[in-house]
């Protein structure tokens, strides 16, 4: 039999409504919700059916009836959250950049085993069908052995250095906010970590890299490149590169299909696996449906802005 969980949601951004859209699909709902400002948290409640919403968004971590909180905040507020949650008991899904260095990381992941409790990033490239089939089609060996992975990820954000984007204090700059995408798609497919790395970036006013660019390379000298930024627009574009053939995927945060195509002889082969539109459920609901592809055909053709 199923165990079920009571989910709270500290935030109620974009993410928030996603993962409340996502649960409502699923035919359940959030148990409760906690925000800096009360009365959004009471709008976003009803919106959703939720019938517990906290004055004080930090209750939720001592209410005994919760089991996971999901951490949707702007990510220089996290590890302070993290850790609060954690020591309570409290299973965390928490959105990225999970923390804001390796340091905050580690005293997360530390505090997290003393209290033998879950601690995971959201990070949707993990989850998504279609990077499951990819890694599939690898192992088959027809490709032959990886050489070079290229990542592209551009967002056009207004000149507000006001904004989270550019904000210093609210840790932004394009490697925390959309970098973190490129580099879990790195880490997915090498099959080495790297251990040499290059990097350039361009600063905004405020300090915080509006572009950056990193060469990493591994023992097995597989390599790749990454290229962000966050005021001009670029497709957000993954190409794997093989001995004998290259996988190009678009969309790749939330990735549905992917085209190879093989050198040796030039012919391509089109991957579809799950539906863009439902990246906050649960895989085995994410699956290669063709009526729920339809449905959703004519909503994926607009760009998701990270």
């Amino acid at each position: 039999m199923a165990v079920k969980y009571n989910w709270a949601t500290y935030g109620v951004g974009v993410i928030g409504h996603q993962l409340a859209e996502a649960m409502n699909s699923l035919g359940g709902s959030l148990y409760s919700v906690g925000n800096r400002t009360y009365d959004k948290a009471v709008k976003f409640a009803r919106e959703y059916g939720i019938n517990k919403v906290y004055k004080d968004p930090e209750e939720m971590f001592t209410d005994p009836d919760v089991d996971i909180i999901y951490i949707s905040t702007p990510h220089n507020t996290h590890i302070d959250i993290l850790k609060k949650a954690i020591a309570n008991g409290k299973h965390v899904l928490c959105e990225k950049s999970i923390t804001l260095n390796s340091d905050e990381l580690a005293e997360a992941v530390e505090l997290a085993g003393k209290n033998h409790v879950v601690l995971a990033e959201a990070m949707t490239i993990y989850h998504m069908p279609i990077y499951r089939k990819l890694n599939e089609i690898i192992a088959e060996g027809k490709l032959g052995p990886l050489k070079l992975i290229q990542m592209n990820f551009g967002s056009y954000k207004d000149w507000d250095m006001n904004n989270r984007f550019f904000n210093r204090n609210l840790a932004g700059g394009a490697m925390l906010d959309i970098g973190v995408y490129a580099l879990s798609f790195v880490r997915w497919f090498m099959t080495e970590t790297p251990d040499k790395m290059a990097t350039q970036v361009r600063l905004a006013p405020t300090g915080v890299d509006e572009q950056a660019s990193m060469l990493l390379m591994n023992e097995k000298q597989e390599m790749a490149t990454i290229i962000l930024s966050l005021h001009a627009k670029q497709p957000k574009r993954g190409t794997i590169s093989f001995e004998h053939g290259y996988i190009e995927i678009y969309e790749y945060p939330r990735g549905d299909e992917a085209v190879i195509t093989y050198t040796d002889d030039g012919h391509t082969e089109k991957i579809t696996a799950g539906a863009t539109e439902e990246a906050l459920q649960k895989p085995e609901m994410n699956g290669d449906s063709s009526t729920r592809r339809k449905k959703y055909e004519k909503k994926r053709q607009r760009s998701y802005r990270f």
